[in-house]
């Protein structure tokens, strides 16, 4: 095993982290398939090969939730499905697993449908709008609609956008501060950063008891959670857990998804020869209607294509840390308790060796001839293991909805001399991303 070139004593690896982090990560995998990292004066080890990776995520027990990424984010979400230990963890996937079942999850198509076009009929043709805000805009509306359906206005929707912008932002900075003393000074930015937490928890707070007084009636994931129930000790989640699965999935539901799908319109619009497919198949499939609904997904199958790749190039969780409960061994070297252990998609899907022409947007690389030779492991942007991803179908749905809703109403159009440039934070985005809207003429 390797260590990184270019650490630093005491900062260790935080410079290239803060400064190129997409660069710095991609370049680690030549180093071998473990590559030793500082964060700061810790060391970490970067897993670089599928096999490993897939090692790593298939022994939750081994190699648990944790590391300077869960320390930061713990705190922000509680004890919720995405930052609980093993032990929580299995116990709260076994009563949330039936919430995010396929037949469920259809149940919410037409909430997806509006949320796209509820912000995007407000689009004034041949005008400038920036898709990053609008798709943001797009996938709050979907996740506290579906999450709390009649229980929340318009000004709570606004609200819950406004804090996650900050609360992601906040997140990275106190990742890669490296001696963790950034988050305690009281700067503007932390102040912000700590009233839109208070500020976003009190608001899920007022959800819950709302919806604990009202005895159900609803037909949304909240209520779903709250009337879960598991066999003997899994029980039912209490009013600390049901906020912080809140949490967790309205942070989980709304900046991932909201990136991907701005990424999916800048590489759209910036290869025409995709496009014009996409388009095409658009038209097919709704047949002169404006929108979607699910049961079009499985002819969607170009549609699907296009998004699988976005998620390649730009996976919106691009880095994750686990931490080790027990001596281990891992590519040949000892691990000792409490180690840190990080892996990269991103990384990963830039890895020639996995991916040839890892940097050219080609959706054809998923068609099932040559999807199949793809290596096993190399493609995680849900994750993988018992705990992938458990919202990957609601936001594989609501994306794939989202695009063709896009694509049968809007043809947009990149800005002359704006720079798109990866914005690597809690999740990839893409930056405030300019583009000129203009109504689709359908073929």
């Amino acid at each position: 095993m390797r260590t990184a070139p270019g650490a630093l004593p005491l900062l260790g690896h935080a410079l290239p982290l803060r400064r190129d982090p997409l660069g710095f990560l991609a370049s680690l995998p030549a180093h071998g398939d473990l590559v030793e990292v500082r964060l700061g004066p810790r060391p970490a080890y970067l897993v670089c090969h599928p096999e490993l990776v897939q090692r790593v995520l298939s022994d939750a027990r081994t190699f648990d939730k944790g590391g300077p990424l869960f320390e930061k984010v713990r705190p922000l979400l509680g004890n919720g499905l995405g930052t609980s230990g093993w032990h929580d963890h299995r116990r709260q996937r076994r009563l949330m697993q039936p919430v995010f079942g396929r037949e469920r999850v259809g149940t919410y198509a037409a909430d997806m449908v509006h949320g796209i076009t509820a912000v995007t009929d407000a689009w004034q043709p041949g005008r400038v709008v920036d898709v990053s805000a609008a798709m943001q805009s797009v996938t709050a509306r979907v996740t506290a609609r579906t999450l709390f359906s009649t229980s929340i206005g318009d000004q709570d929707v606004s609200d819950i956008q406004h804090c996650l912008v900050v609360l992601f932002s906040g997140v990275y900075r106190r990742m890669t501060a490296p001696l963790g003393l950034w988050e305690k000074l009281p700067t503007p930015g932390n102040r912000r950063f700590r009233a839109a937490h208070d500020r976003l928890r009190g608001l899920i707070h007022r959800i819950v008891r709302a919806h604990r007084r009202a005895a159900g009636g609803h037909d949304d994931l909240l209520t779903a959670l709250a009337t879960a129930h598991g066999d003997g000790a899994d029980g039912s989640l209490s009013d600390r857990e049901l906020c912080d699965q809140v949490m967790t999935l309205l942070v989980a539901g709304t900046e991932p998804t909201g990136h991907a799908l701005a990424w999916a319109v800048h590489l759209v619009a910036t290869h025409p020869e995709v496009e014009a497919r996409l388009h095409a198949e658009t038209d097919r499939v709704l047949s002169g209607r404006r929108s979607p609904e699910v049961t079009d997904l499985p002819r969607l199958e170009y549609t699907g294509r296009v998004f699988t790749e976005v998620l390649r190039l730009y996976p919106p969780g691009w880095m994750f840390t686990r931490t080790t409960t027990s001596e281990t061994e891992l590519a040949g070297r000892s691990l000792p308790r409490g180690a840190d252990v990080l892996y990269s998609p991103y990384a990963l899907h830039r890895d020639p060796r996995l991916f040839p022409a890892p940097g050219t947007f080609d959706p054809d690389r998923w068609s099932p001839d040559r999807a199949r030779l793809v290596p096993r492991g190399a493609f995680i942007p849900f994750g993988a293991g018992n705990r992938k991803c458990i919202g990957e179908h609601f936001g594989t749905v609501e994306a794939l909805l989202a695009l063709s809703t896009l694509c049968a109403r809007w043809r947009l159009r990149p800005v002359p001399g704006a720079e798109v440039r990866p914005r690597p934070e809690t999740t990839l985005g893409t930056g405030p991303l300019s583009m000129l809207a203009l109504p689709r003429a359908r073929g």
